[in-house]
């Protein structure tokens, strides 16, 4: 299927940021499972974007502005087609061993809760426990919004029972750690077949490397591995691996920020604009 991604960032502050830098992790590459036919950033000021790739073979862009500025936006948009593979990614130039990613960090350290969970996950091979795990996760951690923030852990969504999709990502990969499967996060875009086209921030799902498979792709948040509706854009370590967009300002005082973002079957984009009469 086509995809068509709008995904718009907003800064403003009370106080002119003098120099703001911006890590942006927003362009996809292209695999089997996804085609980048066309992908732009844009931003409203004067700035600098150098593109580079990290050690995990992401596309980051780097943006320095080149003035004062009470305000920033930073616009992506971008057509992907994509089909899909079973969840199993091809053809991503991997940089790194598998076994990097059973490195444990702050926000996936499997607390004793975490390691009880773990082990309810219980014997059979690799694909078999994780597709278990996703299911466990799925079951017991309602999706909420609100309840928890970028710096919340997977030990702390788990002691609650709720989060959202990064929780759902890290709760999963804290327990593949612990079993001993290699296991990253990804952040990336889904689109919904609810019909519901505006969302409120990307979405983010998990990767475990399994034995003659190579690494695939597994959502505890929907019960699901990624299909054709997912458009994969970055991964890490954990959610700090993987943010959209990080970076810092100084001199800024009151900083606001603000998300648009629309997700479209291209089916869509051109029926609302045969009814907006725009062919």
């Amino acid at each position: 299927m086509r995809i068509r991604i709008d995904h718009e960032t907003r800064y403003a502050y009370d106080r002119a940021a003098r120099f703001i830098v911006q890590v942006l992790r927003l362009t996809p590459r292209s695999t089997e499972g996804q085609q980048v036919r066309d992908w732009r950033i844009e931003t409203d000021v004067d700035a600098r974007i150098r593109r580079s790739e990290d050690a995990f073979g992401n596309i980051v862009h780097t943006l320095y502005t080149e003035r004062p500025t009470n305000a920033l936006m930073v616009r992506v948009t971008g057509e992907v087609a994509t089909v899909d593979t079973g969840g199993v990614l091809k053809g991503f130039p991997e940089r790194l061993s598998p076994l990097v990613f059973l490195r444990d960090t702050p926000l996936t350290h499997a607390d004793p809760a975490l390691r009880d969970l773990a082990r309810q996950v219980g014997e059979g091979d690799d694909l078999t426990r994780l597709h278990r795990l996703m299911s466990l996760i799925h079951g017991e951690v309602a999706f909420m919004v609100g309840t928890t923030t970028a710096d919340h852990t997977a030990a702390d969504a788990w002691s609650q029972r709720q989060g959202v999709c990064q929780d759902h990502a890290q709760i999963f990969i804290a327990c593949a750690r612990r079993l001993g499967i290699p296991a990253r996060y990804v952040s990336g875009h889904l689109h919904r077949t609810d019909g519901i086209i505006d969302q409120e921030a990307a979405h983010a799902w998990a990767e475990a490397y399994v034995e003659g498979l190579g690494w695939v792709g597994f959502d505890p948040a929907n019960g699901v591995c990624p299909t054709e509706h997912y458009v994969r854009v970055a991964c890490g370590l954990d959610a700090l691996g993987a943010t959209p967009i990080r970076g810092t300002s100084y001199g800024g005082v009151g900083e606001r920020m603000t998300v648009a973002l629309r997700v479209r079957h291209m089916q869509q984009t051109q029926q609302q604009q045969q009814r907006q009469g725009w062919s």
